[in-house]
């Protein structure tokens, strides 16, 4: 297998979440499906990372302390169970720097939007994935954002993505003052409620939306 992508955002990601070789749950692995070995494979190479100024983190196979396992990540008790039964089918391993996640579903690589709740074909392969990242990286990982950020406020806290006060899909401005950092978890909860809530509703209809801090 040729990981050319791959190793090229390898090189210039940080350093590895964690030096434990990995390994996949059967869980994990039925839903990677034909992407398993891919996954594996990207993860045996470094096992969890940042790259772009901490706007993408490849999650690890491992807890560490900049990163859930992809087991936690995807387990019903964090934030999946706030979006029903459309992501069921959906193995998320990374994410950019507002929460967007970066998934495998049906033996593709798609793209998790959690204002909605809704996927958007990314790439067929993991290496695909890389490679996608790698000559989009502004549009897909939110990097120039995540950039003017850190400027004003410092590194983003490394459990935390930098998610919109008000939100995109209501209006919410792609800029660093509609931006707070939270904790990665709060704010795929927080989102999955409002996509629950706008989920076949009418245009115009009245939506509740709240994001703290705390």
């Amino acid at each position: 297998m040729v990981d050319i992508s791959i190793d090229k955002l390898i090189s210039i990601s940080s350093r590895a979440f964690s030096d434990i070789p990995p390994m996949l749950s059967p869980e994990l692995k039925a839903l990677a499906g034909r992407r398993a070995t891919e996954l594996l494979c990207l993860l045996q190479k470094k096992n969890g990372f940042f790259a772009f100024e901490s706007s993408l983190r490849v999650f690890s196979s491992v807890k560490s302390s900049q990163s859930y396992s992809l087991a936690d990540w995807n387990s019903e008790l964090l934030w999946r169970r706030e979006y029903g039964d459309c992501v069921e089918d959906a193995l998320f391993f990374a994410e950019d720097v507002f929460g967007g996640q970066f998934c495998i579903r049906n033996d593709e690589i798609y793209c998790f939007d959690p204002e909605t709740g809704e996927f958007s074909y990314l790439a067929n392969t993991v290496d695909d994935w890389a490679r996608s990242v790698l000559s989009e990286y502004q549009l897909l990982t939110g990097q120039p954002l995540a950039h003017d950020w850190q400027k004003m406020h410092g590194s983003i806290p490394v459990l935390s993505r930098l998610v919109p006060k008000l939100p995109f899909v209501c209006g919410g401005e792609f800029s660093v003052e509609n931006l707070i950092a939270l904790d990665s978890v709060k704010g795929m909860r927080a989102r999955g409620n409002l996509a629950m809530q706008i989920k076949d509703l009418p245009d115009g209809a009245q939506i509740t939306f709240n994001i703290t801090d705390n």
